[in-house]
């Protein structure tokens, strides 16, 4: 097979590969952002404390993230039909891709809240501040780097997703791949798949990891701006209970 041959093939596999993975990141990191929250906020000594909730939660989140990818897919056919009227081709794939995503992404979520210092929420808490408050101005702020960790690694692990959906006609490059490298025999086809797949799998990673690391430092160089800008609030009550007395 020629290049003139493979380029219309090789855009087209490119194309609903982006699309696949763009739409699930996207709907993975919108379910799967609160949902890890709400895992830590139910927990015990969390500010909506609710065993039963918890484990519920967690109970799902668990399932989720051990179903292998193929078992779900072919789990969620039906579903995949009722929401796109197939199961074949890139839209399809992006149901099942969503739904094993939000899972995934919801226990990084869970860990980089965790590593929140407390004193910031305890700082906020004094001061009256809701749960809501304290979701927006403390937990996602302060746990921001992690957060773009998490989703590189999701971006990532949707990537292989796809590529596994590709074997069952879920489009993109594994089904390139598989269609032309494997049942044709075209091996100079696939490696340059696999060259497309690591290219791709290597810059998304670059650019998640300067992403933190930006963000990091700049929290780093400001120091803890939040928990200072607190305690100082509370600086002129105190020197007013002093002249009172």
């Amino acid at each position: 097979m020629t290049w003139s041959e493979m380029q219309p093939l090789l855009e087209q596999a490119c194309t609903e590969t982006l699309v696949m993975v763009g739409w699930s990141t996207l709907i993975a990191v919108v379910g799967g952002l609160p949902l890890g929250i709400l895992l830590v906020l139910t927990d015990k000594g969390g500010l909506l404390q609710n065993t039963v909730v918890n484990k519920v939660i967690g109970q799902i989140v668990n399932v989720g993230r051990s179903m292998p990818f193929i078992i779900l897919m072919v789990a969620l056919m039906n579903f995949t039909r009722w929401i796109t009227g197939t199961t074949i081709g890139s839209e399809a794939a992006i149901v099942p891709l969503a739904i094993g995503g939000i899972p995934f992404f919801a226990r990084l979520v869970e860990t980089a809240v965790r590593e929140v210092d407390g004193g910031l929420v305890e700082a906020v808490q004094s001061m009256g501040g809701n749960t809501w408050t304290i979701v927006r101005k403390v937990l996602v702020p302060e746990s921001l780097p992690s957060l773009i960790a998490s989703t590189t690694t999701t971006i990532i692990a949707l990537i292989g997703y796809s590529a596994m959906a590709g074997t069952v006609g879920g489009g993109g490059l594994g089904d390139l791949a598989v269609r032309y490298g494997y049942q044709r025999f075209e091996t100079g086809l696939m490696w340059i798949t696999v060259a497309i797949l690591a290219v791709v799998i290597s810059v998304i990673q670059f650019a998640g990891d300067y992403a933190a690391r930006s963000l990091h430092r700049r929290g780093a160089r400001s120091g803890p701006g939040p928990k200072l800008r607190l305690l100082k609030a509370k600086e002129p009550d105190a020197a007013g209970v002093g002249k009172a007395a």
